[in-house]
């Protein structure tokens, strides 16, 4: 089946919006062997967005268009293909019975705006919407199948989960290949696919080997084809899983926080953390993850250095002499947060997030992280040289990371403890 995706909308040329929806539709189709062969993204033209839907519709058996339908002028989806179909707009009775059963939900007023998506192009069939206003729906065009999908990500992943992959299954033929997907921290595309080669030279010619960088974290894909795809891919998986293992954590897309919660529960043990540089991402990341309260109750933001010494007994002699992003302060603000709270474990960050504020012993990027139990803490100096927000988010990535690691009993040092900070001249 030949498939091709036309997205609409000015946020999205704009840059207001990253494109996730050609993503996840490209992510659900892979299972059945099906791809997309060409996407196009258009603004809130409706002469573009017809002449796109003319073009991209000749050479395809299904055109998945996403965006568009929603109640405001510049939602122009149903007008365009209306247009490219020779058709009049009309209130469609299915549609119009969905907004109304919608608002009734919600105790809404269904206003003249909201009303607009019930206007679709006269002989189209809706596609059945389970979680917002504006249903989806279909007609042909020039011999393709043309399905319009809203933007909003949570209504399209219901909408194919439900609706539009079953019709295209029970449709076209589809094969019974597997992708696997795995969540990876702590290693180099670049690195880790020289260690690939060169352990394997003559890597199995059925199996698709990819990544995707995604900072913090890195995705290995693994996919066959056929319905031998799952064993061809599972005893690839058993090859390269020796490479991979202190840097695994876990299939699809868990997170490093689901997989720290996990390992805590699994050995009954309860995390606290004191933070600075980070400023409460570490305690976001756990408190994202439902039933999270099993293993964390307290975090302490400790960002100045009253706080650090009011909170977590930090010495003001080891501030004074040693600063406050140094070996002896996480030290003793682990040391600290485990005394407050009770807990087993504990992980501490203090570190120069930038733009300003480095020096030359201690440039920008550099953070001192402690982690262990009150009787065997240890810390480690890392250099993190990003953009304030990544240095956050990667910083608490690393934070749980060596938690984790000592819960799975991973000997040695991670890979990243080899980003030093630069030599001075």
């Amino acid at each position: 089946m030949r498939i091709n995706l036309l997205l609409s909308g000015d946020e999205l040329m704009a840059g207001d919006i990253v494109d996730s929806n050609s993503a996840l539709i490209a992510r659900q189709l892979a299972p059945y062997g099906w791809r997309l062969q060409r996407k196009l993204t258009v603004g809130d033209n409706l002469a573009l967005l017809t002449e796109s839907l003319q073009l991209l519709s000749r050479d395809c058996d299904i055109l998945l268009v996403n965006g568009g339908l929603g109640p405001t002028v510049d939602d122009l989806t149903a007008e365009a293909l209306a247009k490219v179909c020779g058709v009049p707009l009309a209130e469609h009775p299915e549609a119009l019975a969905h907004l109304q059963q919608w608002c009734e939900r919600r105790n809404y007023i269904l206003n003249n705006a909201n009303r607009k998506q019930a206007l679709l192009p006269a002989g189209c069939e809706i596609v059945r919407n389970p979680t917002g206003s504006a249903v989806g729906f279909t007609m042909p065009l020039n011999g393709c199948q043309v399905i319009c999908t809203p933007g909003v990500p949570s209504e399209l992943t219901a909408m194919l989960d439900q609706e539009i992959l079953p019709a295209l299954t029970a449709r076209f033929p589809h094969g019974n290949g597997t992708l696997r997907r795995f969540a990876l921290f702590g290693a180099g595309e670049s690195t880790l696919q020289q260690q690939i080669t060169e352990a394997f030279p003559h890597w199995p010619a059925g199996v698709e080997l990819g990544f995707r960088a995604a900072l913090p974290m890195l995705e290995l894909k693994l996919g066959a084809p056929g319905p031998d795809g799952a064993a061809a891919v599972a005893r690839a998986f058993e090859r390269i899983q020796p490479l991979i293992a202190d840097v695994l954590i876990g299939e699809d897309d868990t997170s490093m926080a689901e997989r720290v919660v996990e390992l805590l529960r699994t050995a009954g043990l309860r995390l606290t953390c004191a933070e600075s540089c980070t400023g409460g991402g570490i305690a976001a990341l756990l408190t994202r993850i439902p039933g999270a309260s099993d293993v964390f109750d307290l975090g302490v933001v400790s960002y100045s250095n009253g706080a650090k010494q009011q909170l977590l007994a930090v010495g003001a002699e080891t501030l004074a002499q040693h600063g406050a992003v140094s070996e002896p302060v996480v030290l003793e603000m682990a040391a600290g947060a485990l005394r407050l709270s009770g807990a087993d474990l504990a992980v501490a960050v203090s570190g120069i997030a930038g733009p300003g504020g480095g020096t030359p012993d201690k440039p920008v990027g550099t953070v001192w992280i402690a982690w262990g139990s009150a009787d065997d803490l240890q810390a480690r100096q890392f250099y993190v040289p990003m953009e304030r927000a990544l240095f956050q988010e990667y910083v608490s990535t690393i934070a749980l990371d060596l938690i984790r690691r000592r819960l799975q009993g991973i000997a040695g040092e991670p890979r990243y403890l080899t980003r030093k900070r630069p030599e001075r001249a």
